[in-house]
């Protein structure tokens, strides 16, 4: 198969405290590391990883970071096809506390690949699967070239504004910056898939069809859970593209995201194929 990501990236500052501090306390790290993460990363490394490999549209800061950026993820077997930004590369710091929970701060404007980008985008028709965290409306549309798209909530407003029938919508149960709510977009998503955590979340098909999916079990002590959704979601697109059923592409994805909460950051733990 091939399998692509159209998205963004962040170069993330991680510690990890025994909790995160109050207002006006100083927490002790006990560990700090730093790594080419964000949701497109995160989903273009797992999917490299399920399918011996996987594209990357992505835009980046023409800085110290963006190109760190770059290196690291074709070190983890990612083909990155980035256009340079003259905006510094977007940053994040994250609290690793000691319960696997993660608090993020990110830092400067999110990098987000556009249709004018001078970037391969005809090679997108090619492929079976593609998940869409961050890009323009034009560029959404050129993703839906793909066979399979799957995207995340948190590009709400370009979604709506490409107009375009995605194959599944990633949303949260949970988090209010993943909302998605009937109507929100026209034409609906063919699929919707509510994460909710622990346990589990909820499957909506436009044909009225409604499920729900447990929790996979941990293949190991909790580490941390940065990266777990959009390993799910790498999962739950693999799994569409693949041409598994619904139920299948959603379980396969909850099995990525509690991989992902077994390592240290959001690759060590991640299901391979």
């Amino acid at each position: 198969m091939r399998l692509a990501v159209v998205g963004h990236v962040e170069w993330v500052q991680f510690a990890r405290v025994e909790r995160v501090p109050a207002p006006g306390e100083i927490a002790h790290a006990t560990e700090s590391f730093q790594l080419a993460a964000g949701g497109g990363a995160v989903a273009a490394v797992q999917l490299a990883r399920l399918g011996g490999g996987c594209l990357l549209y992505t835009a980046l800061g023409d800085d110290h970071h963006g190109r760190a950026a770059k290196r690291e993820l074709e070190r983890l077997g990612v083909t990155v096809h980035a256009v340079w930004r003259e905006e510094p590369q977007r940053r994040a710091f994250v609290f690793l506390d000691g319960d696997g929970e993660r608090t993020i701060t990110t830092i400067g404007v999110r990098l987000q690949p556009r249709a004018q980008d001078p970037l391969p985008w005809g090679d997108l028709a090619g492929v079976d699967g593609v998940y869409l965290t961050a890009a323009d409306p034009d560029a959404v549309r050129l993703a839906r070239a793909a066979a399979r798209l799957v995207c995340t909530a948190r590009a709400m407003p370009d979604l709506a504004a490409a107009r375009v029938q995605v194959d599944a919508l990633v949303a949260s149960g949970i988090d209010a910056g993943e909302r998605y709510e009937r109507g929100d977009l026209d034409p609906a998503p063919s699929i919707v898939a509510r994460t909710a955590g622990a346990d589990g979340g909820a499957l909506e098909c436009a044909d009225g069809g409604v499920g729900r999916w447990e929790a996979a079990p941990l293949p190991g002590p909790v580490v941390d859970s940065y990266g777990a959704g959009d390993s799910f979601a790498a999962g739950l697109t693999f799994g569409l593209a693949e041409g598994r059923s619904p139920e299948e592409a959603v379980a396969l994805g909850a099995r990525c995201g509690a991989a992902c909460m077994t390592g240290r950051g959001p690759y060590e733990g991640q299901l391979r194929e």
